[in-house]
């Protein structure tokens, strides 16, 4: 048997045994985040099976709950998105079977990249229901906000920031279901996926700070949702990819093109 030991993060490592003529790996010890794991029964892992590969060298594999030497570690306080749980996950001495491997042993990166593109448009549906939430949020306030004895929404300032918002949210939501169609009919354009996540995620930040703007010391107030929106978009910039490396995908695609 071969040792191998990655490091992933600053203090996470994972370690794990493996070789052609057993039935099973070792994660032999590791810590990692996960969101929502409180409601999934199953995870899936990457870890290296073949240093001297590289990305070559990784296989995911079919973590289950409740498997010996699987647990889990306190709860994470994060910035948004406190409705899904995160939490670390810990390995320890952990049996994982042979047919627990998900695709081809050395294959890992073909399965987490085979879902990705089609993961960032489906999250790119969630900026477009922020950018909504925040209209909402802002339409009926302008209405009984008074100031100088006039609803605050007669104001061609909060008039032109409106405007602005919805804007972004059409476009964005235009954007959305025009990449969905594609993808729905068989066309899935890598830089297209990348591009609404991108546009999406982003317009939604710029859009939360704009409702917070429209409502003022309220929206600095928690006693309102804002603040929680603003908080909630700016993961859409993060997950899935960051804007810098969705940025770096569609001008490489772009390069790459005739």
């Amino acid at each position: 048997m071969r040792l191998y030991l990655l490091v992933s993060y600053p203090s996470v490592a994972i370690a794990l045994v493996s070789a052609p003529s057993i039935s099973f790996v070792i994660l032999l010890y590791c810590r990692n985040t996960t969101s929502v794991y409180e409601i999934c029964n199953l995870q899936v892992v990457y870890a290296k099976t073949d240093v001297a590969a590289g990305s070559k060298g990784i296989t995911a594999f079919i973590i289950e709950k409740g498997m010996p030497g699987f647990s889990t570690a306190q709860k994470l306080d994060k910035l948004g998105m406190r409705g899904s749980d995160t939490c670390e996950l810990v390995f320890e001495n952990c049996f994982v079977p042979q047919e627990n491997v998900l695709g081809k042993e050395g294959k890992g990166v073909y399965v987490m990249m085979s879902g990705l593109d089609l993961e960032r448009l489906v999250l790119a549906a969630g900026p477009v229901g922020l950018m909504q939430a925040c209209l909402d949020v802002v339409r009926p306030y302008v209405r009984q906000r008074e100031q100088f004895g006039h609803p605050i929404g007669e104001f061609q300032f909060i008039q032109g920031k409106m405007a602005d918002m919805y804007t972004s949210l059409q476009s964005s939501r235009s954007f959305v279901y025009s990449v969905a169609r594609d993808c729905d009919n068989g066309k899935v354009d890598r830089k297209d996926c990348a591009g609404v996540i991108l546009f999406a995620a982003e317009r939604a930040t710029q859009v939360a700070l704009q409702a917070i703007q429209c409502l003022g010391g309220n929206g600095y107030i928690n006693e309102y949702p804002t603040g929680r929106l603003l908080r909630d978009a700016k993961l859409f910039e993060i997950g899935a990819g960051t804007s810098e490396i969705r940025r770096m995908i569609i001008g490489r695609e772009l390069f790459k093109e005739d």
